[in-house]
């Protein structure tokens, strides 16, 4: 698979550590990753400006905020013309137990990553929210048990 930007070794390093540990100085990246802090600067200002790091952000312990449920919810829709697709993704960023939103391939048209206070509250938004939600067909739910891997969100067998 080609890929969509020219990116050396260092900017390789660079993404790999930055997401690893986001919070970490100027000074530390370029150390880890072999350069002096000045180009490592200018790379990292780089990457953020073609839109390769997107931003940065806390990740937060859910559980210990109160936040016990995960779930994932299948929706499928009765009709699946654009505007419809369009329609129900935007729906999905004013529901605050959804987190996490996909349209996908197959028997179903979204996936949702949702995270809850508790079952009632997520069955609460299942069956007043979603299920009720114009041009919903099927919704199925899966509650997770255990994360069982948290990584980045991108893989670097590449470098």
């Amino acid at each position: 698979m080609p890929l969509k930007a020219d990116l050396d070794a260092i900017d390789w390093k660079i993404l790999r550590e930055l997401q690893s540990d986001g919070r970490m100085t100027n000074v530390e990246l370029s150390n880890r990753v072999g350069i002096s802090a000045p180009p490592c600067l200018r790379r990292v200002k780089r990457l953020e400006e073609a839109g390769i790091i997107r931003g940065y952000r806390a990740l937060l312990n859910a559980p210990a905020l109160g936040l016990d449920v995960v779930a994932f919810c299948l929706v499928g829709l009765h009709h699946q013309a654009d505007a419809e697709l369009r329609i129900f993704a935007e729906r999905t960023r004013g529901w605050p137990v959804v987190r996490d939103a996909w349209m996908v391939s197959g028997e179903s048209d979204f996936l949702l990553h949702c995270v809850a206070s508790d079952l009632g509250a997520f069955q609460t938004f299942v069956i007043e929210e979603l299920t009720s939600t114009p041009n919903v067909d099927t919704v199925r739910t899966a509650l997770t048990i255990r994360r069982v891997k948290d990584e980045g969100l991108v893989s670097f067998e590449r470098s």
